[in-house]
């Protein structure tokens, strides 16, 4: 955790992200910044898809892309088209603690057992779709997931401010990576 950085004032805000849509981010959510109104997107915002974190910013201030893990890697379009048609000039990448897609090998029977009771599916049809599914979804520990996905969406976006940051479960707050 020596790699996070916590945002307890404006100062904390590395200066490459201050004044801009990220540093708005970081301020609203953390520091509490009142609310401005926005009639179009300034941000992309991918974070995973856990019911456990809400971020505070105003209404139409971000496009949000939830996927397990914060993985864009198959959400590419969307991204794309946040870009292109929403006009959006930045990104923020949020990974979490507690992550489900960290280690999710050791969850393959808590996966199938929940498969067949809940969706009513078969122990083999459960097994075959988990070990199909998971090497692509598992994202190993998510500061690093977080970190490697920033850097290959900025080779695709090269024109695009990408920052990796990570949201703590346990005190609802941001933090941005360092990548040093």
């Amino acid at each position: 955790m020596d790699r996070l950085l916590s945002i307890t004032s404006k100062d904390d805000i590395l200066p490459v992200y201050r004044g801009t849509p990220i540093g708005d981010l970081l301020e609203y959510h953390n520091l509490g910044r009142a609310f401005v109104p926005y009639s179009n997107a300034q941000l992309l915002i991918g974070m995973c898809m856990d019911n456990r974190k809400h971020l505070n910013m105003p209404d139409n201030f971000a496009f949000i892309i939830r996927s397990g893990g914060a993985n864009l890697r198959y959400s590419e379009f969307k991204v794309s088209y946040a870009i292109a048609v929403g006009g959006v000039h930045a990104l923020a990448l949020i990974g979490h603690t507690q992550c489900g897609m960290v280690n999710l090998a050791a969850r393959k029977e808590e996966f199938i057992k929940g498969l067949m009771s809940h969706a009513g599916w078969e122990r083999e049809k459960a097994e075959e779709h988990f070990m199909q599914f998971a090497p692509m979804f598992e994202i190993g520990n998510a500061t690093d997931f977080i970190l490697s996905e920033v850097q290959r969406l900025r080779l695709r976006y090269p024109k695009i401010l990408i920052a990796p940051l990570l949201y703590q479960v346990e005190d609802n707050r941001l933090y941005l990576i360092r990548e040093d």
